[in-house]
């Protein structure tokens, strides 16, 4: 009899460490830790299952996110801070990028575009509720222009680059690996770093989780977290290694739905924040967290779009800074 209890004991827990699984949402980000997704380092330091799950913008993450298809996922920050303020419970704990450079309102050539004013009257493609609309946005304002003198047009990645090759587009505002593809019949009129720099709002991708999913998986969020950060600080401290025909570009390409020759060019236009940065000043800090204060001027822009019906007093309440703090340990 105890043989058998002993029998059954081990049998429910194999069945229990086959039930450790999760769908996790990325997108089209060149990011160091695409290695990880193709050598299987993730599953093999957790044991768990991954079902890997592309998405066309961060709009369909949050779906996803929100119907339970998905527990962990990519998304960029404008996203993010809309779930945040619609009440999802969702926590961001990893900064996957500060964009910089990376994302870019490119002008057709030949469209009259030479500056943010020339784009009254013009068509404009971009994600809605994307960092690019959020800094699309912020632009316009710059240049005083309301966004009813734009048209604005919301598309996918894979759709504006469908659409550019039949020149139905005047501009776009977009990331690669679309963005190197306009780039070459088009110009650069502002970029995201630019943005930043003259406004303070900042824009970045993310990695943000479940909240109850994640409670009960935290050993999980932990070794993701340390992956990504090992990942992010090789990148940074071998970057001249990372070339077309490496085996880190290969992958990243791959995942990225990049060409290799165009990656590397394409990492170089993000930052790959620091652990101790994001415990520091990313993610810690609370309420004045550089995350915390983007969703929030993030937040009101979609009120302004009439996207949102309020912004939340405080967006700290969708930033955990634990998980990373325990991987630094």
């Amino acid at each position: 009899m105890k043989r058998k209890l002993a029998v059954l004991a081990l049998a429910f827990a194999g069945s229990a460490l086959a039930q450790k699984e999760v769908t996790i949402a990325y997108q089209d980000m060149l990011v160091p830790y695409r290695v990880a997704q193709e050598s299987k380092e993730i599953e093999k330091a957790t044991g768990y299952k991954i079902n890997w799950k592309q998405f066309g913008g961060g709009g369909e993450v949050i779906k996803a996110m929100a119907s339970g298809q998905v527990q962990v996922g990519e998304l960029g920050s404008a996203p993010l801070a809309a779930g945040i303020s619609r009440g999802l419970p969702l926590e961001l704990f990893w900064i996957l990028d500060d964009i910089g450079d990376a994302e870019a309102l490119v002008a057709r050539n030949g469209s009259g575009i030479n500056k943010i004013e020339d784009l009254k009257g013009k068509r404009v493609a971009t994600p809605f509720a994307s960092t690019g609309h959020f800094h699309a946005m912020v632009a316009i304002e710059m240049a005083k222009l309301k966004a009813a003198d734009v048209k604005f047009l919301n598309m996918r990645p894979p759709e504006i680059a469908a659409a550019w090759d039949r020149g139905d587009l005047d501009a776009t505002y977009i990331w690669d690996p679309v963005l190197t593809k306009v780039k070459g019949n088009g110009k650069v009129v502002i970029t995201s770093g630019q943005i930043t720099a003259k406004t303070g709002k900042a824009t970045f991708d993310a990695v943000a989780a479940n909240k109850d999913w994640a409670k009960g998986n935290q050993e999980f969020i932990v070794a993701l977290v340390k992956i990504m950060a090992a990942h992010d600080e090789s990148y940074r401290k071998n970057k001249a290694k990372w070339t077309k025909d490496s085996a880190e570009v290969k992958a990243v390409a791959k995942w990225s739905g990049a060409k290799p020759e165009d990656t590397p060019a394409g990492m170089a236009l993000y930052a790959y924040v620091p652990i101790k940065e994001q415990a520091d000043k990313w993610l810690g800090g609370g309420k004045n967290s550089i995350a915390a204060k983007a969703f929030a001027a993030t937040a009101q822009f979609l009120v302004e779009q009439k996207q949102l019906e309020k912004a939340l007093p405080d967006y700290s309440v969708g930033v955990n800074a634990s998980y990373i703090q325990r991987a630094m340990k």
